[in-house]
């Protein structure tokens, strides 16, 4: 009993040493940056149809889907989002609510063409996309510790010290997002007013803003 007694104790100190001897050892802190600007394949729009009785409702979501099928919308692409009857008012008593998804491939001008209609209340976008946007992540991340470990390099080298092994990797997660919404290149079709025709604006996915990531990851490594 003696002997375990005194073993267990030399296991504590011993581990104790150890652990103070880590905190001891000389590290330097870095933090590493890295961003990247990913092209919208992928927009998700918000939009509202009125009608003055339900039988008039159901025409025109019949010619939403229509209209969004014939410029290569397909059915599962689009959301029931909601329905409102305003029981109060003298002309519009119905409206509802989808949402509905486009791809780069999709000629946005023919969509906005097609819904420019008195029976479209509101059009607008809900969310700006990449489908492949968990990849981008992984990889601004990687940038970012790259770029962290690069500058303890850079510093230490000034010293006369070199880089150890790292002792602590603390993720800083100060992207922009995952979905942006473009509101200054899109603010007016923003507003819930009847689309122009303008033929002059460019409503393609190369006028659209690019979704910006960002990461900082925070190391601190062994100096040697």
């Amino acid at each position: 009993m003696k002997l375990r007694h005194f073993l267990l104790i030399g296991l504590f100190t011993a581990g104790s040493f150890i652990n103070a001897q880590e905190v001891k050892k000389n590290a330097i802190e870095v933090t590493g940056v890295a961003e990247m600007e990913v092209e919208p394949d992928e927009i998700i729009f918000n939009i509202g149809i009125k009608a003055d009785n339900k039988n008039e409702l159901a025409d025109n979501e019949k010619k939403l889907f229509e209209t969004l099928k014939s410029n290569g919308v397909k059915n599962e692409d689009i959301t029931f989002k909601s329905m409102y009857q305003n029981i109060y008012s003298k002309t519009t008593k119905f409206t509802k609510s989808f949402q509905f998804k486009v791809n780069a491939k999709t000629n946005l001008s023919k969509v906005f063409e097609g819904l420019n209609q008195k029976w479209v209340s509101s059009l607008n976008i809900a969310e700006v996309k990449n489908t492949k946007i968990a990849e981008f992540r992984k990889v601004v991340k990687i940038n970012a510790l790259k770029a962290a470990k690069e500058k303890a390099d850079y510093l230490l080298e000034s010293m006369g010290k070199k880089t150890g092994s790292p002792i602590e990797i603390v993720e800083i997660e100060d992207y922009t997002s995952d979905t942006v919404m473009p509101m200054a290149a899109y603010a007016r079709k923003s507003s819930n007013v009847q689309l122009e025709a303008d033929a002059g604006v460019d409503y393609s996915f190369d006028n659209i803003e690019n979704i910006k990531l960002k990461y900082s990851i925070k190391t601190r490594y062994e100096i040697l």
